[in-house]
């Protein structure tokens, strides 16, 4: 291309363009822009009329103009609606300003930015530096584009969240910082692209493809998790978290992301499903695309494909881990706001994405974008992935009783209203939850529902075959002759004791003998059993139509060395009725923790110093050891603070004081966890409105 002229100096304008693009957030001094919109540069030392000048923007690593990697642009009088074009805003005798624009579905990414000139009639090339292009949401033209302004602000610049937890009966919800904007994020997140599979076979190929949400939210949704590609990071379901740390240990997207970095890009260990959700949050908020999180109460995990989860219990009442499938209290995934031109605009808004490994898909553990409209409408048979997010949402649930000196298993009961049940997401705009069960199906139990459920099993050849694994219809309709249920007696709460009552009732009008088996387990989140706390059993004889209460108590000596850290105990009773088919009564438990308080003591100003104080009370009658709080905000403090805490006698109580130095003002949020030898991250969130 000639040799090289003068460098020319160039001034970016980053502070207004940054202003125009909604990426004022991003802390570097490179410019960070979004497609399909105009950006100002000027630049001196051209020494030429401006006519003769070509820009060349290139990104990846053999830029063409067939690839749409490469453009080559004159200046023009009009911005261009289809490629790259420059408009001459002014001009003195050494500077040019220029507003540089490019197309709506322009590849994403880091460019190189060059100008050519043809003074003294040799063509000469001079490098401008490089830039920073991502998908624009606030554009009617980009595939991302979000119509409500409240929505781009919480799906893309947001930088906390709220992952909600817990199970059905009791659900919490914890503080995240996705923290897109902060140190070299989008660095890292610009790098992770270029580590996928997809890249390492063919990157030309590869970057062409970027400049399309669907294709990105699939590579990214396979590089978030460690399977197969030495992606972010590593899961971790076994409750043993040596070598690295414990999945509810998190707090921040951040520091995942700059360990993955720093490590020279070896997976980080651990993740649990919400890790790899606010990690996937993160990367596609950074990049522009809208994104939230979405928690699945009682999430199917149907491993075969069948629309059925099948759990085996012996007859003492133990959960057996029998089969691949499962039926976890929860399991988090994320949404993603683009359209859908491979499958009509019906299909269009909201797509699920799915970075916990679970599942192959293309021989790759990946998930998605599968619509949630074609979810809902049970098409199943659309891309990515519908069969297995529309089993998360609305499998079948069998319990099964099962012989292991036989190999004999009998149905105990079948329930099609388990699976799926307040489906959670953050608020637009407020630290509430709001509930998207509706957008995923039918009316529980309603007719359209089972024709939905019906629709789905045709489609994936459910209806046609025998399935000599499923229950018989005569099986299915058994009816029992007792009704059982637990009911919680007093506060779930870890250092307290577990009151429970048995409640069952004789369904029928003559005496029934019923002997009951027992059990507690302490459980991971997905309700794989860990460790037995307690089992007994019972024998009772109800009277015609009556019903009963048996009182249980777990005491916290007899359930605290077998608790995990997800906090959770199954509790269950087989019913072995005398005439009758068995009765299966189970609850699955999540304990809070103990409560810790959080106060800002004072004004919070941006550059200002401001005191905060952390109080914990030990609830607790032994004393607590190891203390640490760690505390993180975005624009609050810069990284993670970490502190230690004296041991806490009994009833003790601790006041720990630190400081805060605000960046920028706005509502901001304070992540807290504290930890000690006998309560595992204690996580509260506290907001701080920041003034100038």
């Amino acid at each position: 291309m000639g040799q090289a002229a003068t460098q020319p100096s160039i001034n970016w304008h980053l502070k207004e363009n940054a202003r125009e693009h909604h990426t004022s957030k991003f802390s570097g001094d490179e410019l960070v822009v979004r497609r399909g919109q105009a950006f100002t540069v000027t630049f001196n030392g051209t020494e030429q009329p401006e006519q003769n000048l070509i820009f060349i923007a290139e990104t990846g690593p053999k830029p063409s103009k067939a690839t749409k990697t490469l453009a080559t642009f004159g200046i023009s009088s009009t911005a261009s609606t289809e490629g790259w074009s420059a408009v001459l805003q002014s001009s003195s005798s050494n500077s040019v300003s220029i507003s540089i624009s490019s197309p709506h579905n322009a590849v994403i990414g880091r460019y190189r930015l060059s100008v050519q000139s043809t003074a003294s009639g040799s063509p000469s090339t001079a490098r401008l530096g490089t830039f920073v292009l991502l998908f624009n949401p606030w554009s009617s033209g980009d595939d991302v584009f979000l119509p409500s302004q409240a929505e781009c602000e919480e799906y893309v610049l947001e930088e906390f969240g709220i992952i909600f937890a817990g199970n059905k009966n009791h659900i919490s919800g914890f503080g995240w910082n996705f923290g897109q904007f902060q140190g070299d994020i989008l660095d890292i997140c610009l790098s992770i692209m270029d580590r996928s599979l997809y890249y390492r076979q063919d990157p030309v190929t590869d970057v062409s493809h970027r400049h399309d949400p669907k294709y990105l939210g699939r590579v990214l949704s396979a590089m978030v998790n460690a399977n197969d590609d030495q992606g972010v990071v590593l899961g971790n379901w076994s409750g043993t978290y040596e070598g690295g740390k414990n999945p509810t240990s998190w707090t921040g997207s951040g520091e995942i992301l700059q360990s993955w970095k720093k490590s020279g890009f070896k997976p980080v260990r651990y993740g649990q499903c919400w890790v790899f959700a606010a990690v996937l949050t993160t990367v596609l908020r950074c990049l522009g695309i809208p994104t939230r999180t979405i928690t699945n109460f009682s999430s199917a995990h149907d491993a075969d494909g069948n629309l059925r989860v099948d759990e085996f219990y012996d007859a003492e009442g133990n959960h057996l881990e029998r089969g691949a499938d499962s039926i976890w209290n929860f399991h988090v995934w994320n949404e993603s706001w683009f359209t859908r031109k491979d499958l009509g605009p019906s299909y269009s808004g909201w797509q699920i994405l799915d970075a916990t490994p679970q599942e192959e898909s293309g021989g790759i553990y990946q998930c998605g974008p599968a619509s949630r409209n074609a979810v809902k409408e049970g098409e199943v048979d659309l891309d990515y992935d519908c069969p297995f997010v529309f089993a998360e949402v609305n499998a079948d649930c069998m319990y099964w009783n099962y012989d292991s000196a036989t190999g004999k298993k009998t149905l105990i009961l079948s329930k099609s209203t388990e699976i799926g049940a307040s489906i959670s997401t953050k608020a637009v705009g407020r630290d509430d939850r709001v509930d998207v069960t509706r957008d995923y199906k039918y009316e529980e139990g309603s007719t359209k529902e089972r024709d939905i459920f019906k629709k789905a099993r045709k489609k994936l050849g459910l209806e046609d075959k025998f399935d000599p694994t499923a229950p018989t219809p005569e099986e299915i309709e058994q009816k029992p002759d007792i009704s059982g249920k637990f009911k919680v007696a007093g506060s779930l709460e870890v250092g307290k004791d577990l009151n429970l009552l048995l409640v069952l009732a004789n369904l029928q009008p003559y005496p029934k003998t019923v002997d009951v088996k027992m059990t507690a387990w302490s459980t991971l989140y997905t309700r794989r059993p860990v460790r037995e706390i307690w089992k007994d059993s019972i024998s009772v004889t109800l009277s015609p139509k009556e019903e009963k209460q048996f009182p249980i108590r777990i005491k916290y000596n007899e359930y605290q060395q077998q608790l995990t850290t997800d906090k959770t105990i199954q509790v269950t009773a087989i019913c072995h009725v005398e005439d009758g088919i068995q009765v299966l009564v189970q609850r699955n438990i999540a304990l809070d923790n103990p409560a810790i308080d959080v106060q800002v003591l004072g004004e919070a100003k941006v550059n200002k110093e401001v005191d905060v104080e952390v109080v914990f009370t030990n609830p607790i009658d032994t004393e607590v050891m190891d203390c640490v709080l760690q505390v993180e905000g975005s624009d609050l403090l810069t990284g993670i603070l970490e502190l230690r805490i004296p041991p806490l006698k009994a009833s003790e109580k601790s006041s720990t004081k630190f400081k805060l130095l605000p960046s920028e003002a706005g509502p901001k949020h304070l992540l807290v966890n504290f930890s000690c030898d006998k309560f595992t991250d204690i996580k509260t969130f506290k907001m701080v409105n920041v003034t100038n």
